[in-house]
C-alpha cells in the first residue's frame, strides 16, 4: 500500500470538499461537533486560557476558534490549503489563530512549529482520516512541555467505523409497538480503508482508515505517551421526536472516542 500517495490523494479530495465542508461546519461547527467533539474536547483539556495549543489537521478551524474563544493562544494547521483559506476568513471571538500548512502525516513538519513549546495539542476527527497515525503521536511528545498533554477525539473504533449499518425495528410485543434502533457491525480488527461519505450531500468521498482500539493506543505508548483520561461520548437520550436512524437514535451507543495523553515521566 503506497501510503504517500494515498495521504496526497486524500489532501486532493479535502481540497475539492473544503467549501462544502466550511458551509456545513460554519463559525462553531454542526450539531455533532456541537453536542459531541467540543464538549469531550474541553472536558479533557482542561483550563487553557493563556496557554500555547497546537491544533492538528483543524480543517476549517472549528476547535481553533473554540479554544481561541476560551483564552487559548491557538496554532493550527492542516494540510489542505482551501480548509486553510476558509478558516483564515471566519471571524471569532479571542486570541488570533495562527494558520499553517503543515501536514499531520510529516513528522519533521510538525516539529519544525517549535519542540517543547506547547502545553497542549488536540486532534479532533481526523485520525481515521490519516494513513498513519506514528509521525502524529512522536511529534506531539516532541513538542509537549514537561507537563503538557495531547488530546485526541475521533471517531469510536468499536461502533463509529467504516462499516456500521443503521437499522431501526417496529414490533409488537404483549400488544404494545416497540420501536428499536441500533448500529451493526460485520467486522472490527482488520478492516481495509474505503471511501466512504463523510456527510450527506458532499461532492466527493474521501479514505477512512480503521483502527482497533489496540492500535489506536499502542502507536501512542510506543511514542513514549501514557494514557490518563478517556471519554466516549453520545447524543443524550431525548423524548422529542428524533430520526429513527442516526446517531441521535441510539444514545446507548458512543459515537467518539476521546483520549488524553502525556508524555511518560
Amino acid at each position: 500500500m503506497d501510503l504517500s500517495r494515498l495521504n496526497e490523494e486524500g489532501r486532493l479530495l479535502w481540497n475539492q470538499k473544503a467549501a462544502f465542508w466550511d458551509a456545513l461546519h460554519g463559525d462553531d461547527g454542526n450539531q455533532f461537533h456541537r453536542t459531541l467533539v467540543g464538549p469531550v474536547v474541553e472536558t479533557l483539556l482542561g483550563p487553557c486560557s493563556e496557554e500555547r495549543v497546537l491544533d492538528i489537521a483543524c480543517g476549517s478551524g472549528v476547535i481553533a476558534r473554540r479554544l481561541a474563544s476560551l483564552g487559548a493562544r491557538v496554532t493550527a494547521v492542516d494540510f489542505s490549503e482551501e480548509l486553510l483559506a476558509k478558516a483564515r476568513v471566519r471571524e471569532h471571538a479571542g486570541k488570533p489563530i495562527q494558520y499553517l500548512m503543515v501536514d499531520a502525516t510529516h513528522e519533521a513538519g510538525l516539529a519544525a512549529l517549535g519542540e517543547g513549546s506547547f502545553d497542549a495539542v488536540v486532534c479532533t476527527m481526523a485520525l481515521m482520516d490519516l494513513p498513519v497515525i506514528a509521525p502524529l503521536y512522536r511529534s506531539a511528545r516532541r513538542l509537549l512541555k514537561p507537563a503538557g498533554r495531547l488530546v485526541v477525539v475521533t471517531a469510536h473504533p468499536a461502533f463509529n467505523s467504516n462499516n456500521p449499518v443503521f437499522f431501526a425495528e417496529l414490533s409488537d410485543e404483549g400488544g404494545a409497538l416497540r420501536r428499536r434502533s441500533g448500529v451493526k457491525l460485520e467486522s472490527y480488527l482488520d478492516v481495509p480503508p474505503v471511501k466512504a461519505v463523510g456527510a450527506p450531500g458532499e461532492p466527493n468521498s474521501h479514505y477512512y482508515y480503521h483502527r482497533p482500539l489496540q492500535e489506536l493506543l499502542s502507536e501512542a505508548f510506543d511514542a513514549g505517551l501514557v494514557l490518563d483520561g478517556l471519554v466516549e461520548r453520545s447524543f443524550p437520550a431525548s423524548t422529542d421526536a428524533k430520526p429513527a436512524l442516526g446517531w441521535s437514535a441510539v444514545p446507548q451507543i458512543p459515537a467518539v472516542l476521546g483520549m488524553r495523553l502525556r508524555t511518560r515521566s
